[in-house]
């Protein structure tokens, strides 16, 4: 072969190599997050199904992606079997063909310290200490192909494919997919990476109990993003969306917690606590009786709804309960728009709901706040008691580590102060681990990575606990809190509390009731507030907190002009409640980086304040109004539609042509109508049209602005003084005029003169 010809065969193959690959490139573009984290897609695989993406700064395709749907066995015990078997697929998502495409499970060196375990949450730790050889999965995957596969390996031993694990530990595990694309070679497409806890080596050694085991309490949050707009009777009721009917129902994801509690609740009802959001319960409550949607449809999860109410009030029958704050609102935000009133209704309000509806007595005087944390403002104010408003103030708190300042050690706390409250603190390792990449991003073996909402986390979690109580234990308190609205299969929570199990049956843990955790006398008695300025940077917006202040100023305003007509009449407070909550709504924590969420939610509320509002008003007259003098009153018809007595201030808007007079404030009766005469003055005649609107005393509007039409052909009383005065004016100037004319006449100095006067000839 000619020199030539060598050249341009080997520019061929170097285009074909490389371009081909930066074709794929450009579609390998990231999964878009979405944009609403109130509705996650449903999780389904026991690990994260993730690609491997590019080296940051790198732009490489993606070409296979590995969904594991089994982990056999998830923990490992001296009695479970002696290989790991996983099952899943493997999906070509590229562009072209992948042939050659194999798989071998590698781990890593265990990891032997908390601050390891911790690096390993954020960022998987190396788990190439052991690469058994690869086991063949398929031939070739076409583009959009995928292949079913099982995987079994030993756990122990000396064969190829063994993991070779001889002692307890926790391992970092990796799934390892190679293949080789076209126009390509033989490279890593695709990798898992997960936590594998051993507490005991089938055949061999067992991690022997440190001390005393573990004190393991269990949080098991029921709650769900604010949904409800409107409370009405059998059928009356509106939400904004028929969501929860799935989430009630078999399979979905409130069915799922709720069926997991009850199965664990029987070996752990010491351990287990059910924290319940008031909002939830009242808007299933709310559902049992049949509902609409704000769309006007009519909701469909009425029997799903009874079903899971009357399941739940069974199962919390003597049990632990806390009630959240209501629609778990976000009380630092509260705070930081001086919304004292809103926060104490949202932790006073719930307790009596879960009391009234469950039939059971949550915890009192006891807060869980959103992510844990508080800031100082917001802690002076919860504890401190308000007799007068019968709030005796929180007296316990359930706080992250690192909400609390000079607070060593896993056992509750004394904050110290005018009104000392004791801290129980959250096992942040175990609740980070079950939170997963729903809060911050996860790589994998330093490779950048999709963030996904994925039951891996789940996995990391059970190693944690694992770790806790086998490597850790001395009594330490370990009080697990999974995320509020915690989106994980059925199939996940019940094995992470088999694994809490097994763990107390082995004797490695112990159960510690949360009452008794708040009930301790501590021996740290000076633990301070700290709030991390991350838990800042979450909080409700100040737009949105504007925006929520301004309708409690004006839904003040409209309460301080109700009165109860008498006692078959509804109270003030029969109206206003419902919008105070419809408001914490719009604050709830369920709203941290979601603005979109939080502003539909302010807009609901508005919209249902307006609703309220515009029950009171000027009626349409239907015709013009003919004015007979001067002074003639407008007459107004304002109605009311309320079912309470308000006062209303009767506002004309500034017209030409027409002076306002002073007019008291008006009484409506409930559900009344009345007209009043509204004082005026006409300046002048002819057709005039008068904005009248109806406001409160303090000024909130009240309905809509009626325009009316004035019509007039008297004059005012100012109008006939200018008139009268003009006439003697006239009459004044005529005189004036005429006695002039006559001066004129006669000559300047009076009798007129007599030489030219012919005298008269004398007749005698």
């Amino acid at each position: 072969m000619s020199l030539k010809k060598l050249v341009c065969t080997a520019a061929v193959a170097a285009f074909v190599v490389i371009t081909a690959p930066a074709a794929g490139a450009q579609q390998a573009q990231p999964d878009e997050i979405d944009a609403l984290p109130f509705m996650p897609a449903p999780a389904t695989q026991v690990w994260a199904t993730r690609s491997l993406s590019a080296q940051p700064g790198q732009a490489q395709p993606q070409f296979l992606r590995l969904d594991i749907d089994q982990l056999t066995p998830r923990f490992v015990t001296s009695d479970s079997p002696a290989t790991v078997r996983i099952t899943g697929k493997i999906v070509n998502i590229g562009d072209r063909k992948v042939s050659d495409i194999v798989l071998r499970l590698e781990r890593g060196e265990p990891l032997d310290s908390e601050d390891d375990l911790r690096k390993a949450l954020r960022e998987p730790a190396a788990a190439e200490a052991v690469q058994p050889k690869f086991t063949p999965v398929t031939g070739e995957l076409e583009a959009g192909q995928q292949k079913d596969f099982t995987l079994e390996v030993p756990l122990r031993g000396t064969e190829p494919t063994s993991l070779q694990v001889d002692r307890p530990g926790i391992y970092p595990i990796l799934a390892n997919v190679n293949g080789r694309p076209d126009y390509g070679g033989q490279a890593r497409l695709a990798a898992l990476s997960t936590l594998l806890p051993v507490l005991g080596v089938p055949g061999g050694e067992t991690k022997g109990k440190p001390g005393a085991g573990s004190k393991l309490t269990v949080l098991w949050p029921i709650a769900d993003r604010p949904r409800l707009v409107r409370l009405g009777g059998e059928g009356q009721s509106q939400l904004i969306d028929d969501e929860l009917a799935a989430s009630l129902s078999v399979n979905g994801r409130l069915y799922g917690l709720l069926q997991a509690y009850e199965q664990a609740v029987p070996q752990m009802s010491t351990a287990m606590c059910l924290a319940i959001d008031p909002d939830l319960l009242r808007t299933v409550q709310a559902m049992s009786t049949g509902y609409r949607l704000r769309s006007g449809a009519e909701g469909k999860g009425r029997i799903e709804a009874k079903l899971w109410l009357d399941r739940l009030k069974l199962a919390v029958t003597g049990r632990c309960v806390v009630a959240l704050p209501y629609a778990d609102a976000d009380l630092v935000a509260l705070n930081r728009a001086k919304l004292a009133t809103m926060r104490t209704l949202a932790v006073t309000d719930g307790p009596k709901l879960i009391q009234d509806v469950l039939s059971v007595q949550p915890l009192p005087d006891l807060v869980w706040p959103e992510d844990g944390v508080l800031d100082q403002s917001t802690f002076d104010e919860l504890v401190t008691p308000q007799p007068d408003r019968g709030y005796p103030g929180v007296k316990s708190l359930l706080l992250d580590p690192t909400g609390l300042a000079d607070a060593p050690g896993t056992a509750p706390v004394v904050i110290g102060g005018k009104n000392p409250v004791t801290a129980v603190k959250i096992d942040s390792m175990v609740s980070d681990a079950l939170q997963g990449s729903e809060s911050r991003p996860r790589t994998l073996s330093g490779v950048t990575t999709p963030v996904e909402s994925q039951p891996v986390s789940v996995q990391n979690a059970l190693a944690v606990l694992v770790f806790r109580a086998g490597w850790q234990g001395e009594g330490r308190n370990v009080l697990v809190a999974p995320p509020r609205r915690w989106h994980a299969p059925l199939s996940e929570m019940t094995e992470f509390l088999a694994t809490a199990q097994k763990l107390m049956t082995g004797g490695y843990a112990t159960q510690t009731g949360l009452a008794e955790l708040t009930g301790a006398t501590p021996a740290v008695t000076n633990a301070r507030i700290s709030y991390p300025p991350e838990a800042g940077a979450r909080e409700i917006s100040a737009i949105i907190s504007n925006s929520v202040t301004s309708q409690s100023v004006e839904l003040n305003g409209l309460v301080a002009a109700m009165q109860q007509e008498d006692s078959a009449h509804a109270a003030p407070a029969d109206l206003a409640d419902p919008l105070w909550l419809g408001l914490l709504r719009a604050m709830s924590g369920a709203w941290r980086n979601n603005e979109q969420g939080a502003r539909s939610a302010a807009e609901v509320s508005q919209s249902e304040l307006d609703a309220l509002t515009g029950m009171v008003g000027v009626t349409q007259p239907n015709s013009p109004i003919l004015l007979g003098s001067g002074d003639s009153p407008i007459p107004v018809t304002i109605t009311n539609k309320l079912d309470v007595r308000v006062t209303v201030r009767i506002n004309l808007a500034d017209t030409p042509g027409i002076r306002k007079l002073d007019l008291a404030d008006q009484v409506l009766p409930a559900r009344g109508e009345r007209v009043v005469r509204v004082p005026v003055e006409v300046l002048r005649s002819g057709r005039f049209p008068v904005n009248v609107r109806l406001t409160t005393p303090e000024g909130v509007p009240l309905g809509d602005t009626v325009k009316l039409e004035v019509s007039s052909s008297a004059y005012g009383t100012i109008t006939v003084i200018i008139t009268v005065i003009a006439g003697i004016a006239l009459v004044l100037l005529s005189g004036r005029r005429i006695y002039k004319r006559v001066r004129a006449r006669n000559g300047e100095n009076g009798a007129p003169s007599i030489e030219n006067v012919t005298p008269e000839k004398s007749s005698a």
